[in-house]
């Protein structure tokens, strides 16, 4: 079959879906290379797990669909339904090749990723830019990076009244005397002292 779908934690095959082949969710690399598409139905940080492993075994080829139950970060930056729309889309929809945003670990992130204080810090210290432009310079409550549908890729913004604005471009560097790095909602285990977020250079192919 062309197309499965992969169910993370709790969740269940939505009506749309029904008939297809369910793969374990822990079999992403024997599902990649038995089908097409896969269909993901699970939180952001489920579908960043999938590209990441994708993106290590140089699996960029195969189609991804996502169908998550309600709406999410993810669905709003790459502009796509939930729920029901999402799993009839994600089955019916075209794949079309969209900026693929990755950090120096080569972990993927889909919804959005945040440097945090460290752990009893109040602030964040350092300096970040966001290709040539400089996002902050000093002390800072955090800073969240979104992937973008098209390119540049992604953009970022501070925390807090220090500023509202949004930079694109194709990567975000962070250079600080400790970091809380967090990746669609599931922090890293440790702190570190810089911290990149970058485009890709293959984007995924996403169904929409």
């Amino acid at each position: 079959m062309e197309t499965a779908v992969l169910i993370f934690g709790d969740a269940r095959v939505p009506r749309a879906l029904r008939g297809l082949h369910v793969v374990d969710a822990e079999a992403i690399d024997a599902a990649a290379q038995n089908h097409r598409r896969l269909i993901v139905v699970g939180s952001d940080a489920d579908l960043g797990a999938v590209l990441t492993q994708l993106l290590r075994t140089d699996r960029l080829d195969v189609e991804i669909g996502y169908a998550p139950p309600q709406r999410t970060a993810a669905t709003r930056a790459y502009r796509v339904p939930a729920g029901r729309r999402a799993a009839w889309r994600a089955r019916r929809g075209s794949a079309r090749r969209v900026p693929l945003i990755r950090d120096e670990t080569g972990t993927a992130i889909v919804g959005a990723a945040h440097w945090r204080p460290p752990a009893g810090a109040q602030l964040l210290h350092g300096e970040a830019v966001v290709d040539d432009a400089v996002l902050f310079d000093g002390d800072v409550a955090g800073v969240r990076i979104e992937p973008t549908a098209a390119l540049p890729g992604l953009r970022a913004r501070v925390w807090g009244r220090q500023s509202r604005r949004w930079l694109a471009g194709r990567a975000a560097q962070l250079g600080t005397t400790g970091v809380a790095v967090i990746r669609d909602g599931v922090p890293a285990p440790r702190a570190a002292h810089r911290s990149t977020f970058y485009r890709n250079i293959e984007g995924w192919l996403m169904v929409r």
